[in-house]
């Protein structure tokens, strides 16, 4: 079985930062593609970001391009969020993924391709 942990959440004013960290354990790390998605209130949980299993390929949602970075490190079997520049609108839960290593990065945004995910962490971002 597969589980995952994110951390890092919190409180921040507008035009600060945070680092979330997902902690995957159970089953070899480096063999899946991992992805963020947030759900606000009332809204559908939506697609980030996802970083391919070696970490070479990365894929951003429009909302988030230039302001957050998504990374692995596979030693650490730990894949991060770094999250800049956050507005009000960045308020959520964020959740991480696991999805298989064959994942095309055409579909990185699909929640259904992945088949793990962690219980989420609250960001709340203040204007």
């Amino acid at each position: 079985q597969v589980q995952l942990v994110e951390s890092g959440g919190g409180l921040v004013q507008a035009g600060g930062s945070l680092r979330l960290s997902c902690a995957v354990s159970g089953r070899t790390f480096s063999s899946y593609a991992m992805g963020w998605f947030r759900q606000a209130p009332g809204k559908e949980r939506e697609f980030v970001a996802a970083i391919n299993w070696s970490g070479h390929s990365t894929v951003y949602a429009d909302s988030v391009k230039g302001r957050f970075t998504v990374s692995r490190d596979n030693a650490k079997n730990t894949v991060y969020l770094q999250m800049n520049s956050l507005k009000p609108e960045d308020t959520a839960v964020y959740y991480c993924a696991a999805g298989p290593m064959s994942l095309y990065a055409s579909r990185y945004y699909v929640r259904d391709e992945y088949d793990y995910w962690g219980q989420g962490t609250q960001v709340t971002v203040s204007s």
